[in-house]
């Protein structure tokens, strides 16, 4: 799987643990950066990120911040995105089986390197269920989505 993560100054130490993690299971890894701990904006990291997934460039994206909560706000600006963010392991199984989520997001301040690890072998490993009660509520997100595009 190839997998774009992108990451703020809260967060990049997590994300420095997590891409050898992603590497050693076999998956093909883009860092969008930050590698600091100046303060720098999650937007810019999120998005990027997000637009990534959304074109099909790659297949997931992985966002952490000091919370994650301000990234997967970004995150899911982004057309196409569905944006979960985890810090125990059922979420992380809940939100691929019944969300399909395609962007996950972590708070560094939250989780520690090792159960960040576990969340994301486990999101990485779940699949979409695709029952049909979760086909339908994504297809009503979708049409929601669409309603609300902005055309230029």
């Amino acid at each position: 799987m190839k997998i774009a993560i992108g990451a703020d100054h809260a967060g990049y130490r997590l994300k420095d643990e997590i891409v050898p993690f992603l590497q050693s299971l076999g998956h093909e890894i883009e860092d969008l950066g930050c590698d600091c701990n100046q303060s720098v904006d999650y937007p810019d990291y999120a998005v990027p990120v997000a637009e990534r997934v959304a074109e099909g460039k790659v297949d997931r994206g992985i966002l952490i911040c000091g919370t994650g909560i301000g990234m997967s706000i970004a995150a899911n600006k982004v057309p196409g995105i569905r944006c979960a963010l985890a810090h125990d392991m059922f979420s992380a199984k809940a939100t691929r089986e019944h969300n399909d989520t395609n962007v996950l997001a972590l708070g560094e301040r939250v989780v520690g390197p090792g159960l960040a690890q576990e969340i994301v072998r486990i999101w990485i490993e779940t699949p979409f269920s695709n029952g049909e009660r979760h086909v339908g509520r994504l297809n009503k997100v979708k049409q929601l989505e669409a309603a609300n595009v902005v055309h230029p």
